[in-house]
């Protein structure tokens, strides 16, 4: 079984360390390249060209759409098809049809829900109570394609970092189960309904804005609004992050509970302070 792994960040980096573990490796892994991180801007790989230098694995990283598309001759000769989790970028379908079995696409939401870049932070927004994982076949559209296998989990009163963990294991263990059956022809693909869609898009910073006044409210004990705002903390923390204005200075609400009807703050940082814990 001969495939590429395309994918970039830890929801990526969780599927991939996995498939190695499980003796299911890839021949090769395509990311994005290497960019700054962090206050001081270190160039830093991807945690999944990290995962792959360790292991021996070819590293591919195309800068564009063009370089893809240059590289796609090279890795239809290396693997039969390809798994893409998170590659954070559209793959052309002159790529796509370049494997033999196509591309399996792997994506943190039960399509056709929450199609898009945001599904993990959208479903908690939301306020659902199940997500789950879609293996489908990658298509010319924004994961539209014909469905594999879907797994659901409970969104509980998870986090965003804690849901990418849950999905990424809940994904890994789908690929383990299905990649055989998917190479030996034992699947038949299902179609997406197209009346059931939602789609999600990016989160810009303004998302994560709490006005003063709703803030006040939700201390105090207005369902709704306490509600809202423990959902974003959730599910936009760290990226783009949540906060408040108040004379003109900015405070970050990096934990809260729900106590009955009202919000608590559990831990905040205010602007040029440390952060600031509530016991």
């Amino acid at each position: 079984m001969k495939y590429v792994f395309f994918g970039t960040p830890e929801f990526a980096g969780i599927i991939l360390r996995g498939l190695i573990e499980a003796d299911m490796p890839p021949v090769a892994v395509v990311c994005n390249p290497d960019k700054p991180v962090g206050r001081k801007k270190l160039i830093t790989p991807p945690i999944t060209k990290q995962i792959a230098e360790q292991e021996g694995i070819k590293v591919f990283q195309p800068k564009t759409k063009k370089d893809l598309v240059a590289l796609s001759p090279s890795l239809s000769e290396m693997a039969d098809f390809a798994v893409v989790a998170a590659y954070a970028k559209i793959i052309p379908l002159k790529v796509i049809n370049g494997f033999k079995l196509g591309i399996i696409g792997v994506h943190p939401s039960l399509l056709p829900k929450f199609r898009g870049p945001s599904p993990i932070q959208s479903v908690i927004l939301s306020g659902k109570l199940e997500t789950g994982t879609t293996l489908f076949m990658l298509d010319q559209g924004v994961d539209d394609g014909l469905i594999l296998i879907q797994g659901k989990v409970n969104v509980e009163n998870r986090n965003y970092e804690e849901l990418i963990k849950v999905l990424g294991e809940l994904s890994l263990k789908l690929l383990t189960e299905t990649l055989p059956e998917f190479v030996s022809g034992k699947i038949k693909p299902v179609p997406q309904d197209e009346n059931e869609v939602t789609v999600t898009n990016f989160f810009e910073p303004e998302a994560g804005l709490v006005k003063e006044n709703d803030l006040k409210d939700a201390l105090g004990g207005d369902e709704e609004k306490s509600s809202k705002i423990e959902r974003m903390v959730r599910a936009l923390n760290p990226e783009p992050g949540v906060y408040t204005l108040a004379n003109s200075k900015r405070t970050k609400l990096l934990s809260v509970r729900k106590d009955g009807s009202k919000l608590v703050l559990e831990k905040i940082q205010k602007e040029g302070k440390t952060p600031q814990a509530f016991v």
